[in-house]
C-alpha cells in the first residue's frame, strides 16, 4: 500500500472551530477546575456531538536550565513532589529550576526570580528555548523553558521559600553525569526531560555564542 507524504503540514482547524456552550466552575483552590460543554468540527465534515470535558487551570510556568559553560555543568535541584508518591521510586525528584508566572510578571522576570530563590544564582544571560503544553487533554498550563548562563560555583547549597513549603537541595553536576541520569531513567519529570533534551540539541550553538569551544562527544 502506498501513502502520499505531504511536503508541508497545514493546520486545518483553529479556535473558531470550537463552540463552548457552557462553563461550570467545579473547584476553586490551589487549582481551578471547570466543566465545559462544547462541540467541535470534525475532519470528515460536520460537527461533533455535544460533550463535557473537565479542565484544570493552574496558570503557566517557567523552567530554567542553569548551565555553566566554563565547567560544563548543570545546576540541578532535588525536592519533594507529592504527585510522585504513587508511581516513583522516591518522591524526591531531580529537577531544573522552575516556578509559576505571577500576574504582571514577564517570563524572563520569572526566570531570574526563580534562579535566585531556588538556587541562589544570578544569570549572565537568559535565552528562550521553547514552550509546550504540559497536559492539553485536561490542563491549560503552558511551560516556557529558558537557558541561563551561570557560574555553578556561586550556587547555594539549599534553596526555596519557607512560606511556599519549599525544601530544595541544590546540586551542581557535570553535564555528562546529568545526561547519564536522564538516559538511565533517573530523571523522569517532563519539564526536566524536555529541557535537557533541548540542551543536548543546541548546546554547542550557545557555547560558541558565549565564546566557548564546542564539545565533541
Amino acid at each position: 500500500m502506498n501513502f502520499h507524504v505531504k511536503e508541508r503540514f497545514v493546520q486545518q482547524f483553529g479556535p473558531d472551530d470550537v463552540e463552548i456552550q457552557a462553563v461550570k466552575p467545579i473547584y476553586d483552590g490551589f487549582f481551578k477546575v471547570s466543566q465545559l460543554t462544547l462541540r467541535h468540527r470534525l475532519f470528515e465534515g460536520g460537527w461533533s456531538e455535544l460533550m463535557q470535558r473537565e479542565v484544570m487551570d493552574r496558570g503557566h510556568a517557567v523552567v530554567v536550565i542553569p548551565y555553566d559553560p566554563q565547567r560544563d555543568a548543570i545546576v540541578m535541584l532535588e525536592q519533594f513532589r507529592v504527585g510522585a508518591i504513587a508511581t516513583s521510586e522516591t518522591p524526591w525528584l531531580l529537577e531544573l529550576v522552575a516556578g509559576m508566572v505571577d500576574p504582571g510578571e514577564t517570563k524572563e522576570e520569572v526566570a531570574h526570580r526563580e534562579l535566585q530563590e531556588e538556587a541562589g544564582l544570578t544569570a549572565h544571560s537568559i535565552d528562550y528555548a521553547l514552550s509546550y503544553l504540559s497536559s492539553p487533554g485536561g490542563m491549560t498550563e503552558r511551560i516556557y523553558i529558558y537557558l541561563a548562563q551561570v557560574n555553578s560555583e556561586a550556587a547555594a547549597s539549599f534553596g526555596g521559600l519557607a512560606e511556599e513549603h519549599e525544601d530544595i537541595r541544590v546540586q551542581p553536576l557535570p553535564r555528562g553525569k546529568v545526561m547519564q541520569l536522564l538516559e538511565d531513567g533517573k530523571i523522569d519529570n517532563a519539564a526536566t526531560v524536555i529541557g535537557l533534551q533541548w540542551l543536548g540539541l543546541h548546546l554547542n550553538r550557545y557555547r560558541q555564542q558565549w565564546g566557548y569551544d564546542p564539545i565533541h562527544e
